[in-house]
């Protein structure tokens, strides 16, 4: 069908009233405030940080990396000149990287077997290995290493760690720390001959290695010794190997010396040693370049994922930083692939590209050494496996088109599913603003489609729960209080806490054919639409609490309630016992609860209902005071863990004899700006990106940049 504009009246045509519900399945862009706009990135590149240690704002660390493409590659630095390719890298061969700094040295062996046992104790904690074989005394041997730590005292309290993880494996050895103080004992021209003088220095038991370093536009290749943290240890080293080897000159390695130390790298396999090579990034602003040549690069530790572009290594806060620097349309394809469905139709495609688009560009270099992370702290971005030519053709079609206001980029942030409306800048950050505001989206509902329903049974011993529809038979007749029955079709049918399969989570009850329930009600599927959490008991909600809100914790909680709302019905105030629970601004409500999927929610007191009187004054009774089963057909004597209420309208309620407090809701993220369901459901009425975009974003314009 054509794509008509409806700008003009895309928001008439929404209902209003009712609360919908939703599950997760897209999560949304980062929340950082009340930001307004910013000013376009100048180039067309993004440099996106996969591994950093950037403080508060982002960590995700690992001692090595482990790389490899399809195609020839090449490593080695920017020079004066631009790239400079100091190392050959083959097609489908894995390379490990690493940055020098702060790091242990928890064994040397010439067993495998205990240097691989040392690594797999070490592999479960903090301190994650590395084992390099080396040749000592000419003999091959097997040096264990954790780190890398920012400090020489952080490195210093690993070594107390692993001594006693490795104990077993030690031998009388003590784990010392190593650094970045290098002495340098010969330069050469080539590899060959740095490794001969390399081997000398090994054969009398010292550790030595083969560097690749700067010389003017070239590399050359030079023999390094010690790996020390002082001066003086590393002048005690010097002193060391000239008493056996006086013919050498040893000079101190200056800090800013750019470098590659060669290493042999026998850590992926534990069972038995493949050597691969290892190459670890020395210099303070010494920035290792990985250039793919096109072929795209796997990353190991990143779910063995591959990347367009090249990639940047160095060293950030002591720690590898690893940088993906691409074109930003090919970010994009993944960003928009990873972010929504390629099946969806083509507009709401659109409309997600052009807002990652100025998401991205608003971020200027807000992550230090990088414009964006790879997480959902910014945008989904999981490389080349996440694209699809339908999310390439809409990023394509769209080509530098952005979303701006009053001239400047905005930070066009957005959330998987709005539950039905989305929310008001108040409810998130306490802010106003003219960029968003709470408006329907009804389409959001359509996470729902094609979900399982689930029964919510009375068990005969009194325990109530949640059985997936497929899994039952309904029988004929009803109970006297007219409500239905059912069984299972399958041995030992899981009875879950809530309508959502947790493999955590322990059921509540195992069915069997034959076995009878009642059926209370029928829900859909906890997923991106609606859902469930809980029930949470008082001291599970404590927990949960310690840490997340400014005012002071109850020791147990006998009543939680929402007792504030914003314009989209979102939690802006919760109290317990009657007192408010601070929170800096409402989104973080979701936290406070054990990460919620929105704060558009309701909290119902398992353990308790309310009678409503004919004079209509009210009573809160719990299940523990009741003795009777309250039903359209009168009472009858109650036992088990439950009681069921039924109101006016002949719904059931299970009220339980101990007090929990279960939390339903609608809405998956902040809410804040495009609702990606809601998206697609104007999409598929027909309306074109640029509609359904200033649906979402207030006072806007769509520029081509």
């Amino acid at each position: 069908m054509n794509r008509m504009k409806k700008t003009q009246s895309v928001r008439s045509l929404w209902t209003k009233g009712a609360k919908v519900t939703l599950a997760a399945v897209l999560l949304a862009g980062s929340l950082w405030g009340p930001l307004t706009s910013a000013s376009a990135a100048a180039n067309d590149t993004i440099r996106v940080a996969l591994f950093a240690d950037l403080g508060s704002s982002y960590k995700s660390t690992t001692p090595a990396v482990t790389m490899q493409t399809a195609g020839d590659w090449s490593a080695g630095i920017n020079g004066a000149n631009g790239y400079e390719s100091w190392i050959s890298l083959p097609a489908s061969t894995q390379t490990r990287f690493s940055v020098d700094g702060f790091r242990v040295k928890v064994l040397e062996t010439d067993a495998f077997k205990t240097a691989s046992g040392a690594a797999k104790v070490l592999q479960g904690t903090v301190d994650k290995p590395i084992i390099y074989q080396a040749s000592k005394n000419g003999k091959t041997v097997y040096q264990v290493y954790t780190g890398n730590y920012t400090t020489s005292a952080l490195a210093e309290a690993a070594v107390v760690r692993t001594q006693k993880t490795a104990a077993s494996y030690l031998a009388g050895q003590k784990p010392v720390v190593k650094g970045s103080k290098h002495s340098q004992a010969g330069v050469f021209a080539s590899k060959k001959d740095a490794d001969t003088l390399r081997d000398t220095i090994t054969s009398n038991g010292y550790d030595a290695f083969t560097v690749i370093q700067s010389a003017g536009s070239t590399p050359e290749y030079a023999v390094w010794v010690g790996e020390e943290t002082t001066d003086a240890s590393l002048a005690a080293i010097e002193k060391l190997i000239k008493q056996k080897l006086p013919q050498l000159t040893l000079s101190s390695v200056g800090a800013g010396s750019n470098a590659f130390i060669i290493r042999q790298d026998v850590t992926l396999n534990l069972v038995s040693p493949e050597v691969t090579n290892h190459y670890m990034v020395s210099g303070t602003g010494t920035k290792l370049m990985l250039n793919s040549n096109g072929s795209g690069i796997q990353v190991t530790e990143r779910s063995a994922r591959t990347y367009r572009g090249d990639f940047e290594i160095s060293t950030y806060n002591g720690q590898l930083a690893l940088v993906n620097q691409l074109p930003l349309e090919e970010y994009l394809y993944s960003v928009v692939g990873a972010e929504v469905y390629s099946s969806w139709p083509v507009e709401s495609l659109k409309a997600q590209a052009v807002a990652a688009r100025s998401y991205a560009l608003y971020q200027g270099n807000k992550f230090k050494i990088a414009n964006v992370v790879d997480t959902t702290l910014s945008q989904a971005y999981n490389g080349i496996g996440t694209e699809h030519q339908n999310v390439s053709g809409a990023v394509d079609a769209t080509a530098g088109e952005v979303i701006q206001s009053g001239g400047k980029v905005i930070e066009a942030i957005f959330s998987s599913n709005a539950g039905g409306k989305t929310a008001d800048p108040s409810e998130v950050w306490n802010g106003g603003g003219t960029l968003f505001a709470s408006v329907d989206s009804t389409g959001d509902k359509a996470a729902q489609e094609g979900t399982y329903n689930w029964y919510h049974v009375l068990l005969n011993d009194g325990k109530t729960g949640y059985v997936r529809e497929d899994n039952t038979k309904l029988l004929e007749g009803k109970t006297a209080a007219g409500l239905p029955k059912l069984t299972v079709t399958a041995k030992n049918t899981n009875v879950r806490k809530i309508p959502l399969v947790q493999s955590n989570v322990s059921p509540v009850a195992q069915l069997n054919p034959g076995t009878e329930a009642v059926v209370l009600g029928v829900t859909k599927e906890s997923g991106s639409y609606s859902w469930m959490r809980g029930p949470f008991t008082s001291a599970e909600v404590v927990a949960m609490l310690q840490g997340k809100v400014s005012t002071t914790v109850p020791s147990t909680i006998a009543s939680l309630e929402v007792t504030g709302r914003g314009p989209s019905g979102r939690a802006t105030e919760v109290k317990a016992n009657g007192q408010v629970l601070g929170v800096k601004y409402g989104d973080a409500y979701r936290s406070a609860f054990g990460s919620l999927p929105s704060t558009l929610f309701d909290i119902t007191n398992t353990g308790s209902y309310t009678v409503l009187g004919a004079n209509g004054q009210t009573l809160t009774k719990s299940g523990a005071s009741g003795a009777s089963v309250v039903t359209a057909s009168g009472t009858s004597s109650y036992s088990g863990d439950s009681m069921v209420v039924m109101n006016g309208d002949n719904e059931a309620r299970a009220v339980s004899k101990s007090q929990a407090f279960l939390f339903t809701g609608q809405g998956y993220g902040h809410g804040l700006g495009l609702s990606q369901w809601g998206a697609k459901g104007l999409a598929d009425e027909g309306y074109d990106y640029q509609s359904i975009l200033k649906h979402y974003y207030q006072n806007v314009t769509i520029v081509k940049e």
